[in-house]
């Protein structure tokens, strides 16, 4: 423990608590994937974003973590890995630099317009897919070596087209450090997106609320009518209401 986070916790026992739980958590995390995955297999962790947003992609990210030794500086480095959603954004960010540069890492999408035609959940499902397979591409394995590999996937539901040895945990991205990965990828990725995008559609106030149904988010679109980055399906069920979808451009 570095000494001003020692002699801050000695002042206070609920930041010393907080600390503490936060390196737990990381070796539980770390735990549950190597009962998962065994003693032969390579575990990839995938996770999608964006999946209850009115706009823009579903993002999913695949991650092999290294081995991560208790006490290494890497373990210290991660110690505060969790669901990507009980993180502030510097720590997501800060995760993110840190798994690009130990981990393997692959990021996928499925656009708008795959969401509209083969409804969300698949869409999400595809985009898991897809990360998985570039994940192995950039290893360049052949198919006799797919039988190595345990995809777990943060959920209950199997990616179907992913012919490989698949496990669902629900939460996962409270239980496994590889899924928990891919979610902090997956979001960081995500909101940055969102935040360029925003640029261009300053109205939609993307940079704050990332796509997501936020009450500011739902006047604008009332007020300026949905964009080409909107999932007009979604609009017509949270909305409740007929709105124009001739696309703004």
């Amino acid at each position: 423990m570095p000494k001003s986070e020692t002699a801050n916790s000695k002042k206070n026992p609920r930041a010393q608590a907080e600390y503490l739980e936060c390196g737990t958590r990381l070796k539980r995390m770390l735990k549950f994937d190597v009962r998962m995955r065994g003693k032969e297999a390579i575990l990839i962790g995938t996770d999608e974003v964006g999946r209850g947003c009115l706009a823009g992609p579903v993002v999913a990210a695949a991650v092999i973590l290294p081995p991560i030794r208790t006490g290494s500086k890497l373990s210290q480095a991660l110690e505060d890995l969790n669901d990507s959603k009980q993180l502030s954004g510097q720590q997501r960010q800060r995760l993110a630099e840190i798994i690009h540069l130990h981990a393997q890492c692959a990021i996928a999408e499925a656009s708008v317009a795959e969401i509209e035609t083969i409804n969300i959940l698949k869409a999400s499902l595809l985009a898991m897919s897809r990360a998985v397979n570039k994940l192995l591409d950039a290893r360049c394995e052949t198919e006799s070596a797919i039988g190595n590999y345990l995809v777990a996937i943060d959920g209950n539901k199997k990616i179907t087209d992913l012919q490989m040895d698949q496990v669902t945990v629900i939460d996962g991205d409270a239980h496994s450090a590889s899924i928990a990965a891919a979610s902090v990828i997956a979001k960081v990725y995500r909101d940055k997106m969102m935040a360029d995008l925003a640029v261009q559609f300053p109205q939609y106030l993307w940079e704050s609320n990332k796509g997501y149904a936020s009450q500011a988010h739902r006047d604008a679109i009332k007020e300026h009518g949905p964009t080409q980055w909107h999932r007009k399906t979604f609009l017509d069920r949270v909305l409740n209401e007929q709105l124009t979808l001739a696309l703004e451009l």
